[in-house]
């Protein structure tokens, strides 16, 4: 089996247990752009760029469902967090508001962030 095709049957195995997400990056070139005749592009002077997540980080994330119990009173647990950074105009699509719901909806805080103040509000500070 594939990577791919594990990290899709571990998602789908377990969902319903916790909200797993496939992490996707990648590499493209920028530089001076030249559109040639038969409509090919030509790109001058080219540099890479990395999309994506820091190097080293997982292929799937998200976060687990926990039933905090006495005994786990007064420990510390990691809360998934997740912003949508946006201008003061920007739109969230249907998609992003779906994953913030998602996320706020299973005990994690997730929000638009349009500002530092917006995502300090998030996380109650």
């Amino acid at each position: 089996m594939t990577e791919h095709g594990i990290q899709n049957s571990i998602r789908n195995e377990l969902a319903g247990h916790c909200l797993l997400f496939r992490a996707n990056v990648g590499r493209g070139w920028t530089g001076d752009i030249h559109r040639l005749p038969d409509g090919s592009i030509l790109i001058r002077n080219p540099r890479p760029f990395d999309t994506g997540l820091p190097p080293g980080f997982s292929d799937l994330f998200g976060g687990e469902f926990v039933t905090i119990t006495p005994e786990m009173v007064g420990q510390q647990f990691l809360r998934f967090l997740a912003g949508e950074c946006k201008t003061k105009d920007g739109r969230v699509s249907k998609q992003q508001r779906a994953f913030l719901d998602a996320i706020n909806r299973h005990g994690g805080k997730a929000d638009v962030w349009r500002s530092v103040a917006d995502a300090k509000r998030t996380l109650g500070l």
